[in-house]
């Protein structure tokens, strides 16, 4: 690992960075025209401390989740992201599955711009890669899994904790829904050997999973309808929307509610609520939370 030419690059890009990029105030007293350490540090979700270690060239490896982290708040592009792992001596991440990947810069700008509703991105399997702190306080804060398990879809089969998200009588629905939507991730990703293995994985190990695979039902999920048990508000009725990346691998997800209703009025008291664990976790470890 090559401590001050990471520590340099750092620096480099803090320094580009200006605070409106990711939705955050100059204010008067700014002496820097990037960003501070503290506010990269905050973005990627990790402390003050060890980010500032970083940037003096000190401190243990960072890990691929770290790196990762860090090429978001930095808006890092491909090349600049891979530039990083390699400084690091960290192996490249799949380019756009796993808690790794490298989100769409657009829809990372766009996620920055919805501080009032809940949001993420997902990949295509349903990877959360990045929320902001209303997401984590609605569904839970992601967690850090790698493989199969990292697939809310693969854990909806597999594990009962991931559905306690949504009230018993409306489980049949989700299941449809998620693997409507994994055939057409199937059919346009062709021959491409994570999808199979999932498939072959699911088929095996849940009846359901294998039953509605074989009715052969397609349908991308672009939106829908929800009711999320939270623990503190009870079930909260919303709708879910969907923006897809270019290439279809990656979507933009966020919640919203009419005004006036109930559901809009426990949205309003997300903020003070906090975060929760999300279902089916198996640790308390999660993915940075995306504070714009």
């Amino acid at each position: 690992m090559n401590h001050s030419a990471l520590a340099a690059f750092l620096r480099s890009r803090r320094d580009r960075v200006r605070p409106a990029d990711v939705g955050l105030s100059a204010g008067p007293r700014r002496r820097v025209p990037g960003l501070r350490r503290e506010e990269v540090a905050q973005l990627a979700g990790l402390s003050a401390d060890y980010y500032t270690e970083l940037e003096r060239g000190r401190g243990a490896q960072p890990s691929g989740q770290v790196l990762a982290a860090l090429a978001r708040a930095l808006r890092l592009d491909g090349d600049e992201r891979d530039h990083l792992f390699h400084l690091a001596d960290r192996p490249l991440p799949p380019a756009a599955h796993g808690p790794g990947a490298h989100v769409e810069p657009g829809l990372l700008g766009l996620l920055d711009q919805l501080t009032t509703t809940p949001a993420q991105v997902i990949t295509d399997l349903h990877e959360v890669l990045v929320q902001n702190p209303l997401a984590a306080a609605l569904v839970g804060r992601a967690p850090a899994l790698r493989g199969p398990e990292a697939s809310l879809i693969h854990r909806w089969f597999t594990d009962p904790r991931a559905r306690e998200l949504y009230p018993a009588e409306d489980h049949p629905h989700h299941s449809r829904v998620f693997v409507a939507d994994l055939q057409a991730v199937a059919a346009r990703r062709g021959r491409d050997s994570e999808v199979a293995r999932m498939v072959a994985g699911l088929r095996r190990r849940s009846e359901e999973f294998a039953r509605l695979w074989d009715t052969h039902d397609v349908a991308l999920r672009r939106a829908d309808h929800k009711r999320i048990v939270h623990p503190a508000l009870g079930v909260i009725e919303l709708d879910c929307h969907s923006l897809f990346s270019e290439d279809g691998r990656q979507r933009l997800l966020w919640f919203a509610a009419p005004p006036g209703s109930e559901g809009a009025a426990q949205l309003e008291l997300l903020s003070v609520v906090g975060v929760q664990e999300m279902p089916g976790t198996g640790g308390d470890e999660g993915l940075p939370i995306r504070s714009g």
